[in-house]
């Protein structure tokens, strides 16, 4: 998948700050169409709680081919495959694939984000109409210990209230703090002339008043210091009865702000704890639906859908698999046969540049390893089937035998196969000069959707790409791989040359593996010597005195799992049917022509 438009991590930066509308978003991701096409990439775009497809960027402006709205959409990560996610709405299924789990992740995310900001009473809405409901709309009908100056301010204007009686409060404590400490300190100094007077010697004179007043003696004898009575206001120059009255009021009015906000907060956790049960209740319906619908789908004879192709955990069970590759492949064989019928074969020479131009390799940089590919091939795939080798005999038709040895890793069947036969009236050079030109590749190849050479090494080495024909419900599969023609000259003299063509894969940076198909791996030779039984008296070679014997070798990695049956049954299947068309084609393109050596 490409690069996005946008991060989709549904956070904050998300959200356009001047809308406050998440943004925009728009990549590619591979989208589940029919179980001939299977994944193909589409240009996605998120947008308005809106998912849109179209068939490529470049394909906006003419409308999109489809689009789903997000309300009341689910998706659903696969629960094997890390790159798939799935969205529904009601009976509209779509399949989508993202490059890797990061990106499918990130859509995610983004799908929930716009899903979210659709309904009523999201954070970002919240935000965008004001932090709080305001006193007025949301506390209509509330208690009435609620004063009719709180109506029509909203909470933070409240907590700015609570702020200002907070000031105000802490200004009359300490006032009335001084007070009291002035009335102590008052009492205490009262207390401590009084104490110092009575400790005082006592006179004889009997008891009188000074004129000063300031002692006194009784009619004991005993003399007392006169004191002002204390006068807190005197001393503080404060009303303690109008500040007692302030200081009751203003914690009335905290206590009655308090209720109200109160009762604001249990009426939204009524409304809150309402949504959320009726969310609950939508997903239980939601999984009962799903339970449902799952348990209806193994019911249905017939699999369109991704979760049915090949794969360790398909959802068809082995033999429906089978039945589906036979009756895809009879439909194939019945598509050819059609056009072989149809189709009238134009003659097209195709230039064959000289055998000695094919005896060398070349210099590029994959010279080594075709030197070596060629070598294995020369040294192994000629010898007999006897010794341990395990060869098996499947098909035998005539001048061909079909051999193959079970073999398999990590449950992936990766069955060497090897055919030989023989053709009468072409040689060995036309053979391999047919199998490995790709100008004729399309005339006689019926498996493969599209191909093309991504780089040309030499004068007979070539590096093709190529998709072959999807076969429900397996995937499709792509093949990238080397193909190199040799001449290999004879060590002795009565033996003959050997034409080989061997195609193995490589990696290239211009051809890199994709979500579409399943990259397999490929190691195959068709390697072909020609006989010539000399002809009667001084007559020329003919055709008819010439026989090519063929050894074919194949090793196939199908790169992904699939029953190992249908494997080795599709194998045992269609190679003879290649041998049999491909020969058949090139005694066609020869005849009448001159003999190639």
């Amino acid at each position: 998948m490409s690069e996005n438009s946008s991060n989709s991590s549904g956070s904050d930066e998300d959200v356009d700050p001047e809308s406050g509308q998440p943004v925009e978003l728009g990549g590619v991701l591979s989208k589940w169409t029919n179980y001939i096409h299977g994944w193909q990439d589409r240009w996605v775009v998120l947008k308005n709680n809106t998912l849109s497809y179209y068939k490529s960027e470049d394909e906006r402006e003419y409308g999109c081919r489809g689009s789903l709205c997000l309300s009341k959409a689910i998706i659903t990560p696969h629960e094997f495959d890390e790159c798939r996610f799935d969205i529904s709405v009601n009976d509209s299924v779509w399949y989508l694939r993202a490059e890797d789990p990061e990106h499918r992740l990130q859509w995610i995310d983004s799908i929930e984000l716009h899903k979210a900001e659709s309904g009523y009473g999201s954070e970002s809405s919240l935000r965008r109409h004001g932090s709080m409901l305001s006193l007025t709309s949301a506390a209509s009908g509330f208690s009435a210990t609620s004063t009719s100056s709180f109506k029509g301010h909203s909470l933070p204007e409240k907590l700015a209230e609570m702020e200002t009686f907070r000031d105000i409060l802490c200004r009359q404590v300490d006032t009335l703090q001084k007070y009291f400490d002035s009335c102590a300190d008052g009492v205490s100094k009262d207390e401590f002339q009084r104490d110092r007077v009575v400790e005082e010697d006592e006179d004889d004179f009997p008891s009188s008043t000074r004129p000063d007043g300031d002692c006194l003696y009784n009619n004991n004898g005993s003399k007392e210091k006169l004191f002002p009575a204390a006068n807190p206001k005197g001393m503080n120059g404060i009303d303690f009865k109008g500040e007692a009255i302030t200081f009751k009021a203003t914690t009335a009015g905290i206590l009655s702000t308090l209720s109200h906000c109160i009762e604001l907060m249990v009426k939204r956790e009524d409304s809150w704890q309402k949504r959320l049960d009726k969310e609950l209740e939508k997903r239980r319906r939601v999984e009962d639906a799903y339970k449902s619908a799952l348990s209806e789908l193994k019911k249905k004879s017939h699999y369109g859908g991704p979760d049915y192709e090949e794969g360790p955990n398909s959802l068809i069970k082995e033999d429906e698999f089978f039945d589906a590759v036979e009756a895809a492949l009879d439909r194939q064989d019945k598509i050819e046969e059609q056009c072989q019928s149809d189709k009238v074969r134009k003659p097209r020479l195709t230039p064959v540049p000289p055998g000695d131009t094919y005896s060398t390799i070349g210099t590029h940089r994959f010279a080594e390893q075709v030197e070596e590919v060629v070598q294995n091939h020369m040294t192994y795939s000629l010898q007999d089937m006897g010794g341990d080798a395990n060869w098996q005999l499947v098909v035998e038709e005539g001048e061909m035998k079909v051999y193959r040895r079970e073999v398999e890793e990590n449950g992936i069947v990766l069955d060497p196969l090897k055919a030989t036969h023989a053709v009468k009236g072409v040689t060995g050079h036309e053979l391999c000069h047919y199998f490995w030109d790709t100008d004729v590749r399309n005339d006689w190849e019926t498996t493969i959707e599209n191909f093309n050479v991504v780089e040309t090494l030499s004068d007979n080495a070539v590096i093709v790409y190529q998709t072959h024909k999807r076969v429900w419900p397996a995937s499709q599969r792509d093949v990238l791989y080397l193909s190199a023609i040799r001449k290999i000259l004879a060590t002795n003299e009565s033996d003959p040359d050997t034409w080989l063509v061997c195609n193995f894969s490589v990696d290239h940076n211009n051809a890199q593996p994709t979500n579409r198909c399943v990259r397999a791996k490929i190691n195959v030779a068709m390697i072909c010597q020609t006989l010539v039984s000399p002809p009667e008296g001084n007559k020329e070679i003919s055709r008819d005195n010439i026989l090519c014997k063929i050894t074919y070798v194949a090793n196939v990695n199908p790169g992904g799992w699939a029953p190992a049956s249908v494997l080795r049954a599709v194998a045992k299947r269609e190679y003879p049917k290649f041998l049999k068309r491909f020969t058949g084609y090139v005694q066609e393109k020869t005849s009448g022509k001159p003999i190639l050596f």
